[in-house]
Parts: structure tokens; C-alpha cells; sequence
């Protein structure tokens, strides 16, 4: 099974170079059903991997001209503190054990991938349901926009999750961005936000196998290229 999640670590780069989320949504399921790595712990691979990746991703985005940095700034900040006070505060108060229906133990790890379901099902809506074309804002909604940076910031905290596919939306109706620059701008807040959460993970002592955990995001790194690559042959 690893040698199909190696294999499933390209796309997780694919998809984080071409669209600019959907890095954990991936990374977690793939990290969990093929490597066989507990879902707490996923989520702190994951945010690492998925950080990584996009590090490499902006800054190609930066070097194209589609990386604004004002935007990303105010997205990011708030995003942060929501983020490490949910992995500080929150995630570790949750009980291993929730409680049981009808003799289904309801744990902490089922929590997790019920959440994670859950956010999969959402995201492929949002891309798949065809919306009316809406009206750019004439100034860019600062408060707004950190208000929903606040947002994606649990989300990333509690699922180890990028929110890029929150991120994107946000850039474009907040921050007045075309969907190249949300791309590359989503890719530097994920980046922020993805690392500090794992330094904070690593902080409060998780444990990391670092060689599959390096492996695997240079993977995902390669993937991340060819998306980038390919949202260059793409229009605005």
C-alpha cells in the first residue's frame, strides 16, 4: 500500500500548484488508509507536507507575478492565532474517547475523519455547483478578509487541513484577486499557516517519522512543479 501512496503523493502537490488548495484533503486520507499513520498524527504530517509544498509553490508564483502580499498578510496573521490556539487549546482536550452508541465506541481519531468526510463532500460541491457570476468589490474588504482568515484557521488547526479550497474564495470576492494571483497568494497563507502549526505541533511533543514524512513531501514537491507548470497553460 505505501508503494500506491507514494504514487498518490504527486497529486497532492497537482493539485496544491494548480488550483491552490486541496493539498490535505488529500494528504490526510492518503496518509491514513495507505500509510497506516494514526488520523491525530495525519493531521501534523499533513501540515507539514502540505506547508512544504506550497513554500515551493508561492514562491514560483512570486517569481510569475501572482503572489500579493498585503492580502496574504492580513488573511494570514489572524488565520495563525486561530490556528495554534486550536492545536494548543482545543485538540488536546479532546478526549481519546467520546462515548459509545449502541456499543460504537465514538473516538477521537473517528471524530476526525467524520469532520474530514464531511469537509470533502462540502469542497467538491463548491467546485462542482455552478454559481452566477458575481460582482468584483471596488476596495478589498481588509476586516472581512481576517475575519475569514480567523476561520480557515481553525479548520487548519483542528484537521491539519491547508483551507485552501476556503482561501481561494475568500482572495477573489474579499481581496478583488484573479484566480491566478488567489493561487498563488493561497499557496503563501497555506504556507504560513501549515508550518507554524506543525512547529507548534512539534512544540508540544508529537511524535514525527521523519524519513516518510520528508519522503513523501518531496513528492508531493515534484507534483507541486507540475502543477505549477500547468496552471501556466491555463487563462486567468
Amino acid at each position: 500500500m505505501e508503494y500506491i501512496g507514494y504514487l498518490a503523493s504527486i497529486i497532492i502537490g497537482i493539485s496544491l500548484g494548480l488550483i491552490g488548495g486541496g493539498g490535505s484533503i488529500l494528504t490526510v486520507p492518503i496518509l491514513v488508509y495507505l500509510f497506516q499513520i494514526n488520523p491525530e498524527n495525519a493531521t501534523s504530517y499533513s501540515l507539514f507536507i502540505v506547508g512544504t509544498t506550497a513554500m515551493v509553490g508561492s514562491y514560483r508564483h512570486y517569481k510569475l507575478g501572482n503572489l500579493k502580499i498585503k492580502s496574504a498578510l492580513y488573511f494570514a496573521f489572524p488565520s495563525v492565532i486561530s490556528l495554534l490556539l486550536v492545536r494548543k487549546l482545543l485538540v488536546p482536550k479532546i478526549p481519546t474517547t467520546l462515548g459509545y452508541i449502541q456499543g460504537f465506541e465514538i473516538s477521537k481519531n473517528l471524530l476526525i475523519m467524520v469532520v474530514f468526510a464531511l469537509l470533502m463532500i462540502a469542497a467538491s460541491t463548491s467546485m462542482i455547483r455552478k454559481t452566477k457570476q458575481q460582482p468584483l468589490p471596488a476596495k478589498i474588504n481588509l476586516t472581512r478578509l481576517a475575519v475569514v482568515g480567523f476561520l480557515v484557521g481553525f479548520i487548519t488547526g483542528f484537521l491539519g487541513a491547508g483551507g485552501g479550497f476556503l482561501i481561494i474564495p475568500a482572495l477573489i470576492f474579499f481581496a478583488d484577486l484573479p484566480m491566478k494571483q488567489a493561487v498563488g497568494t493561497s499557496l503563501f497563507i497555506i504556507f504560513i499557516n501549515s508550518l507554524i502549526g506543525f512547529t507548534g505541533d512539534i512544540i508540544n511533543g508529537v511524535t514525527v517519522n521523519y524519513n516518510l514524512l520528508l519522503t513523501i513531501t518531496g513528492i508531493a514537491i515534484i507534483g507541486m512543479l507540475i502543477g505549477t507548470q500547468l496552471s501556466k497553460k491555463i487563462e486567468s
